[in-house]
């Protein structure tokens, strides 16, 4: 389930930016070395099987102009009711 939840959530904000996870993946290897490269395929693979690391997660958000904000959960609980 968990896996999934990443999957689902990663694939809608990248739908809502109107960005492909192949326009992504481009923008990210522009800031990375030439030897520290990624595929389509790899993240792919990571975001499917919620194997991807928290630093690619936060050069996703980056590429789509987006801020990761950690809040408490009874707070953010309460806004939903």
């Amino acid at each position: 389930m968990k896996n999934n939840l990443i999957h689902r959530e990663i694939k809608s904000i990248l739908a809502k930016s109107g960005m492909t996870l192949t326009e992504v993946v481009n923008q990210i290897n522009l800031s990375r070395s030439e030897d520290n490269q990624t595929t389509i395929q790899n993240l792919s693979n990571k975001i499917t099987r919620g194997t991807i690391k928290y630093s690619e997660i936060l050069e996703i958000a980056t590429v789509l102009n987006k801020s990761i904000i950690w809040c408490d959960m009874q707070k953010e609980e309460a806004k939903n009711v």
